[in-house]
């Protein structure tokens, strides 16, 4: 065991705030975690971490050490693998928007466990917003503009977007031809995970883009919900036209001011701004943008 092993365990431990947690990432048992933490504190002369029963956190000197740490473990696999034509290897756990993972990761996953046969994939579905270090995960694929200022990423695409509503709801309501008709009118309104509040509907108008906000008969937090419920009557939504292909063609829904489109939405992979970005991280976003390059 080297002080480069230490290292690594002290920045998993402190990232997963668990010791348990750290020696499942690394796949090494608990009791070692513990023993090379414990190592590193008495060579070095200080307390990196304060331990309770329910929580592991950083005392300062430890926070000051684990940027050192980061930079250093960065150092070193970049320094590695300018010299060697390294195979990406290892676990890498990626958290995607459940209908991009569906529509076009997931039928396409066989040609990068092809292209990449040591890299073993974790894939988790959310909307919400995920810390990324916190939770363990590589890497996020989102569609919407980015909020979290340490995060960076790469836009992979832009999807085109329609405004629609069910033919029940457009019976009951009337159909807009302008924006100044959407005055009573409905949305069914989504809940940004981000900022806890509704998101407006937009319109491109030459040059700007126009606000408008329109009052809900039911909020919702969830891609899936968002189109059910315009489904179920319940008011007008904005969504990319891939995902109502089918009920548009069933007439099932109908699109509201089609030469006033909303402005289109970026798919984006995410990781934290601080951290290097390793190699199994690099060439799953390298192979997530060839997926997208088509995609509108």
């Amino acid at each position: 065991m080297d002080r480069f092993q230490e290292m690594q365990v002290f920045v998993r431990i402190a990232e997963r705030g668990s010791f348990t947690q750290a020696a499942e990432d690394l796949q090494i048992p608990r009791a070692t975690v513990t023993n090379l933490l414990k190592r590193m504190e008495a060579r070095i002369g200080t307390r990196l971490l304060e331990r309770t029963t329910r929580t592991v956190t950083l005392t300062d000197d430890g926070k000051r050490f684990y940027r050192n740490c980061v930079r250093l473990l960065a150092d070193m696999e970049e320094a590695e693998n300018q010299f060697r034509n390294t195979v990406p290897k290892g676990l890498l756990r990626v958290n995607m928007q459940g209908t991009l993972a569906k529509n076009f990761v997931v039928p396409a996953l066989g040609d990068f466990m092809a292209r990449y046969p040591d890299i073993r994939l974790q894939i988790s579905e959310d909307d919400r917003f995920v810390d990324l270090v916190r939770e363990g995960i590589h890497c996020v694929l989102r569609a919407g503009n980015l909020q979290d200022s340490s995060m960076v990423g790469r836009r992979v695409t832009q999807l085109e977007q329609i405004t629609v509503a069910s033919p029940g709801y457009l019976e009951k309501y009337g159909v807009p031809e302008s924006l100044e008709e959407l005055a009573g009118h409905y949305a069914v309104n989504y809940i940004s995970s981000a900022t806890g509040r509704a998101m407006p509907l937009e319109f491109v108008v030459g040059d700007e883009v126009k606000i408008v906000q329109l009052p809900e008969l039911v909020a919702v937090n969830g891609a899936d919900l968002y189109t059910a419920a315009s489904l179920a009557g319940m008011g007008i939504v904005q969504i990319p036209r891939y995902r109502v292909l089918q009920e548009l063609e069933e007439k099932k829904l109908a699109i509201v001011l089609p030469e006033l489109l909303p402005p289109p939405i970026p798919v984006s992979v995410l990781y934290p701004q601080n951290r290097h970005l390793s190699q199994r991280v690099r060439v799953f976003v390298d192979w997530i943008s060839e997926i997208f390059q088509y995609v509108r």
